[in-house]
């Protein structure tokens, strides 16, 4: 008898061979480990990276609330859970994005650091004494023709004209809010962090958000280094999405608040917010391959995003054309209404601890 019994190396229960899978844990009997086979399973068991991922791709683009609304009716395991999806989507497009992101931060980078070359050489020419008119109109030549690419509004032309005629013993500011001469100083004179943030403004009875926004400005100041700010922007987006996403689904629920519990309209937003992602993915991937990618086609696909949800709340919550567009209108409008707040937040956390 004992030779007809086989023990599973997982669970260690006795069944009776011919099995391919242990009827007790589910694990493969004769699972030989390859690497096809590692790293099948660390994908499939990560993401749930199987048939049900295809089978819920292509009703997610072309049918708008179909995967939310089978879902409900108890179709539970023929497709893609929404969380899971929204997982695994999201993870792609994050993973896309940080290519753009990486790229942004150094054209910040590299601009900063043109534009605080640009100035040094400003003021170098100042230091130069008693220029005559023609010298003054020759160094100004450059400036005036490229003000808009210098980034130069009118106002500091003139003034960096009037600094040269008075024969420029000032440096020229950066607009930073504080008087940068007098800050390199303290700087350059190994002052104590709480001097030069007194001499850029803050006062003596500064609350804890104050002394961190006047710690990074100095921080800022000193690597000139705007790419580290948008970059910590940046990785505080997966972070704001998940409170995002849950916010859209309570919109939903106070728009639709007869049809059904607070999971249902969640259900909702996880599969909606996966198609969101999986448009991004697309675009993303269109301006790699394409880098003249036309504007107002990426333009219409983001358009389309306010169809596709018109049309899923029409089937997801089966009420009429022009109520669901009305709705539709409402949701979309209430949930930029957050969206711009929470951007303002975002960026401000991202300023705090980069």
């Amino acid at each position: 008898m004992a030779s007809d019994q086989s023990t599973c190396k997982n669970c260690e229960s006795e069944f009776e061979k011919g099995f391919e899978f242990c009827p007790h844990c589910g694990q493969k009997v004769n699972d030989e480990l390859t690497i096809g086979v590692l790293f099948y399973n660390t994908i499939s068991n990560y993401f749930s990276f199987d048939a049900r991922f295809f089978k819920s791709f292509i009703p997610l683009m072309i049918k708008p609330g179909y995967l939310a609304k089978k879902f409900l009716e108890g179709k539970r395991l023929l497709y893609l859970h929404p969380a899971q999806m929204y997982l695994f989507i999201s993870v792609i497009f994050f993973f896309l994005f940080s290519f753009v992101a990486r790229e942004q931060e150094e054209s910040i980078d590299k601009a900063l650091k043109g534009s605080f070359e640009k100035a040094k050489k400003v003021a170098d020419t100042l230091s130069e004494k008693g220029l005559d008119s023609a010298q003054v109109a020759k160094l100004m030549a450059p400036y005036e023709a490229n003000k808009d690419k210098l980034g130069l509004p009118e106002e500091e032309i003139k003034e960096l004209d009037s600094i040269i005629k008075k024969g420029g013993n000032t440096k020229p500011n950066m607009n930073f809010g504080f008087d940068e001469n007098k800050i390199d100083s303290l700087i350059d004179a190994g002052a104590s962090d709480k001097a030069i943030y007194k001499e850029m403004g803050m006062d003596d009875d500064a609350g804890y958000f104050s002394k961190r926004f006047y710690a990074q400005m100095l921080k800022f100041y000193k690597t000139k280094s705007g790419g580290s700010i948008l970059k910590a922007f940046y990785d505080t987006i997966p972070i704001a999405m998940f409170f995002l996403l849950p916010i859209f689904a309570l919109i939903l629920k106070l728009f639709y608040y007869r049809k059904g519990r607070y999971a249902y309209h969640l259900v909702f937003s996880f599969y909606f917010f996966s198609f969101l992602f999986t448009v991004f993915s697309i675009l993303l991937l269109l301006n790699f391959a394409w880098e003249a990618f036309p504007g107002w086609i990426t333009t219409l696909i983001i358009l389309s995003v306010f169809i596709y949800l018109f049309l899923a709340l029409k089937r997801f919550y089966n009420q009429g054309w022009f109520l669901s567009f009305f709705k539709c209108s409402l949701v979309t409008f209430t949930f930029f209404v957050f969206l711009f707040p929470a951007s303002l937040a975002v960026l401000f956390v991202a300023f705090l601890s980069y």
